[in-house]
């Protein structure tokens, strides 16, 4: 919670940048970002394939994008602030200032991929039943008809409101403490440059800026991880820093820690957080239409390869970048240059996120700093573009052309979706700036998340994958599992911290009650009540949602010559009209339109589906028993030798994800690359462009 008064024993975090930074930051790299994907833009509308005036392109990228994009455009979406500051929060501290210690970034990064992993079954699912599709809601509204899609939609919108006051709290909480900038002034500008190139570019633009954010972070990243652990006069190497940690643990041992130390897996308040943050991971991912977006966006056969890849490579940011700052906030707090030395943290410092950027001042000082504001620069960013596009399907889709203007044209959704994209940008910094009055911040939303959203969680994924779920079944879960999670929420609260209060709320007990309750019961009588009296869905209905364009690949007339492949986007749709109605369903064409067997295409994503779910069952159980549990079990603390391993073991993750990220994409996009710098080559030359 926030409050402006320092208390007795509290230092305020002393600002190391001024202000002018800190706005040159979010106005001039933001608006720099935006004419850099401007101009990209522009160049793959006139010299490649795909036009963002399509509204297929600008809503779902023509449905091609390949598997590393996909991958690096969910680490984007999926790295906020909160991945950056909370999980170093988790290391440093944890509710009512008992610590959690190492365990903590693992635990964060169980609860972030294995939804990730799991999602990559329902994007099999939503390949092989609704290809065709848009957003979730449409796949709902199909199915079961308006009412069931109107209460989805308020869970859409409800999770979209706490992604964006994530994001911008924990942005705006960083760049004011580190440069002094006012958070008002911060959550309405984070959002302005990032509208820009989303509006000109739709969702294939902001997988590019996705690239180019991830390259950022990953970089930095990497910095920070060489500082701390192999040049850092302070913590290096990484025995130097298990011994301030040992004698950190000898000043202030850790309740519920083997030992009181800081580097075990024995942490009872670990599990705990290990529980809020896996519940919070599913109903963030399965209730945000951003996860949908991009499984709508991915080629059809490398769907769930994405979504593989996308969790393993998230896993190690959390991990690396928490085990890497967050420990080293707790070992360098008797520094000088710690900032709010000679006190530690205060608890309203710390649920604002700001354990790692004071271990990055004292570790790299200004340059540390800065390091810290870009990166959490292009978390929100990146994030935050993936929700606005998501925020403007959702809005242009399932409510004006639903329940508005039924005929609406591709051009009329585009043109909507420009509005609304503007339109909520503004109501981000709004709906932030309300957060922040009312004494809301990161650490607040970040466990009320699962409170609020689970209950819609099981409903949401079987209304794909499961053929018997009825809509009672859907009512009955989404509806009853809200009550119990909320009254489990109340009495939760009350037994456990003696009072219902909106700090106690939040607290990780009872955001674990809430959310468990929530989650567990809205599945068992979603499935309990549909098996009374089961569906024989065949999903014909949702296969025949269609693409609101036609084809982006289209094959000239013999005879057209380079030069009049020129022509302007409106001659072309004179001499190629594109019925803009419900014309056709998407799973019976390949890329190029041909026709394919439409059987054996969903029996081939019907074996990626199982494969899908023997990989995040594996996965599951390694991320959540295998490594932990035997650890926590046997009391075991890191010896040297061990946290050095540990530590190894985090570079070399990271360095992998890196190469998923950053390389692979590069890779797989080579050839479009070089059509569209040989175009830009011939248009400069005067010679005209390639047929597309």
């Amino acid at each position: 919670m926030s409050n402006n008064t320092i208390a007795p024993g509290v230092s305020e975090f002393r600002p190391l940048l001024s202000q002018s930074v800190g706005y040159g930051v979010v106005i001039g790299i933001g608006f720099l970002f935006a004419v850099v994907m401007l101009l990209l833009t522009a160049m793959q509308a006139k010299f490649s394939t795909f036009s963002p005036g399509s509204s297929e392109e600008f809503t779902s990228a023509s449905r091609s994008v390949k598997p590393g994009l996909v991958c690096c455009g969910i680490v984007s979406a999926w790295t906020w602030s909160a991945t950056l500051l909370q999980s170093s929060t988790a290391a440093y501290t944890f509710a009512d200032e008992a610590v959690v210690g190492v365990s903590g970034p693992w635990w964060y990064g169980v609860g972030g991929t294995i939804q990730v992993a799991f999602f990559g079954m329902v994007a099999a699912k939503v390949k092989m039943n609704a290809n065709g599709a848009h957003t979730f809601l449409e796949i709902v509204k199909a199915r079961f008809g308006a009412p069931a899609h109107l209460l989805f939609t308020f869970y859409a919108f409800l999770c979209i409101l706490v992604v964006c006051g994530s994001l911008l709290l924990g942005g705006a909480a960083t760049v004011n403490a580190i440069t002094g900038m006012p958070i008002i002034a911060a959550c309405f500008l984070l959002p302005i440059g990032i509208a820009a190139y989303v509006v000109f570019g739709g969702l294939r633009a902001t997988f590019v800026c996705d690239w180019a954010h991830t390259v950022v972070l990953f970089a930095i990243i990497y910095t920070f991880l060489f500082r701390t652990y192999t040049t850092s006069e302070l913590t290096s190497p990484p025995s130097n820093l298990w011994h301030l940690l040992q004698d950190a643990a000898a000043q202030v041992p850790v309740q519920g820690n083997q030992d009181g130390s800081y580097v075990t897996m024995k942490s009872n308040q670990g599990l705990v957080f290990g529980a809020a943050t896996i519940l919070s991971g599913f109903s963030g991912v399965f209730c945000d239409q951003g996860y949908w977006q991009r499984a709508i966006a991915s080629h059809p056969a490398s769907t769930t390869k994405a979504y593989m890849l996308g969790g393993l490579s998230w896993f190690a940011i959390p991990w690396g970048f928490a085990s890497c700052l967050g420990l080293a906030a707790r070992a360098l707090q008797s520094n000088p240059a710690f900032p709010t030395y000679p006190n530690p943290l205060s608890a309203e410092q710390t649920s604002a996120g700001l354990a790692a950027p004071a271990a990055a001042v004292v570790l790299m000082g200004k340059g540390g700093a800065v390091a810290i504001l870009l990166v959490v620069f292009m978390a929100v960013t990146s994030a935050a573009s993936s929700e606005l596009i998501a925020v403007s399907s959702l809005f242009s889709y399932d409510l004006y052309r639903t329940y508005y203007r039924p005929n609406a044209t591709g051009a009329e959704i585009v043109r909507v979706s420009h509005a609304f994209i503007c339109f909520w940008a503004i109501w981000m910094g709004c709906w932030a700036t309300i957060l922040n009055k009312a004494g809301i911040d990161l650490g607040w939303l970040f466990y009320v998340q699962g409170v609020v959203l689970s209950p819609a969680v099981f409903p949401i994924a079987l209304t794909v994958t499961w053929s018997k779920l009825t809509r009672a079944g859907v009512f009955c879960g989404s509806i009853l599992g809200a009550c119990l999670g909320m009254a489990a929420w109340m009495v939760g609260c009350l037994k456990i911290y003696g009072s219902i209060t909106i700090t106690n709320l939040a607290g990780p007990y009872s955001a674990v009650c809430s959310g468990l309750t929530g989650l567990l019961f809205s599945g068992v009588i979603t499935v309990v009540v549909s098996l009374l009296n089961p569906a024989d869905y065949d999903f014909s209905d949702t296969r025949a949602i269609a693409m609101l364009d036609g084809p982006q690949h289209e094959v000239p007339p013999q005879g057209d010559t380079v030069h009049e492949q020129e022509a302007s986007t409106d001659e072309k749709k004179e001499k190629f009209p594109v019925d803009t109605a419900f014309v056709q369903t998407v799973d019976s064409k390949t890329e190029d339109g041909s026709q394919v067997d439409t059987e054996l295409s969903r029996a081939s994503l019907m074996e990626v589906f199982r494969k899908a779910a023997w990989y995040s069952s594996i996965l599951t159980l390694i991320v959540t028993i295998i490594v932990p549990i035997p650890m926590f079990f046997s009391h075991y603390v890191f010896s040297v030798n061990f946290y050095t391993f540990w530590v190894s073991c985090t570079f070399v993750w990271a360095l992998s994800s890196g190469t998923f990220c950053v390389i692979l994409p590069l890779w797989e996009s080579r050839n479009e690359m070089g059509e569209i710098l040989t175009n830009c080559y011939r248009w400069m030359r005067g010679r005209g462009v390639l047929p597309k």
